[in-house]
């Protein structure tokens, strides 16, 4: 079996593909400072908890490591890091960390239940594999649902707040770009999650419909 036997965009277990982070994808979305925050721990939490678990699977330290509970040592791991991601960013800019707090806290659970179990499952069928190649599959997913979420809401933040905001400053987001209410079609609907999940829905059937014609199959 190989770690590569779904691709990360466009399989089934994908963001858009199987809807998994589609949450935090839309709450996260809201914006791009909080987009940019959520996506630095996404990288952090999804490949340390890979690394660490992988190292606790090695050969090396095998005999130290439980038989079972593979599950909950993840979540442990998970939640490990995004505690030490929170209290660093905290440390640096506690105002933008503030704003972000539920979602800094919803990316260990999405690590754990949505990013760990294929690569569990593959721990488990597969006692030769490497450390390295089991951290960037973690990695990969991270980077997808990343860029759909920053991309995500650089469309969404405009047609909201007619803005565009980086994290940071002593208020926790900075502006970057302004628009004139009556100058950028400004839609205030998409604020709100329930305007998110239809920007979403759009997007989803364009995705559909582009895995149907450049990806017909997936990787087994």
């Amino acid at each position: 079996m190989s770690l590569a036997r779904q691709h990360s965009f466009w399989g089934s277990s994908s963001p858009l593909g199987g809807l998994a982070g589609a949450g935090l994808l839309v709450i996260a979305s809201s914006r791009l400072s909080w987009a940019i925050t959520v996506a630095g721990s996404l990288f952090w939490v999804y490949g340390l908890s890979a690394f660490s678990y992988a190292f606790l699977s090695s050969d090396a330290v095998k005999k130290f490591f439980p038989a079972f509970g593979h599950k909950i040592i993840y979540t442990c791991l998970a939640s490990f890091w995004g505690s030490l991601y929170f209290m660093m960013f905290w440390l640096l800019c506690p105002f933008a960390a503030f704003e972000s707090l539920i979602l800094l806290l919803l990316v260990p659970l999405f690590c754990a239940g949505i990013g760990s179990a294929e690569l569990l499952e593959f721990s488990g069928e597969n006692q030769n594999f490497d450390v390295f190649d089991y951290a960037s599959e973690a990695v990969s997913q991270a980077v997808t649902l990343s860029g759909l979420m920053i991309a995500f809401s650089i469309i969404r933040e405009p047609l909201s707040y007619c803005s565009l905001s980086f994290p940071g400053t002593y208020q926790g987001m900075v502006t970057i770009m302004y628009f004139k209410a009556g100058s950028f079609f400004p839609i205030g609907i998409f604020a709100a999650s329930s305007g998110a999940l239809l920007l979403l829905g759009y997007f989803i059937c364009l995705y559909q419909y582009c895995k149907n014609v450049f990806f017909p199959g997936e990787k087994k």
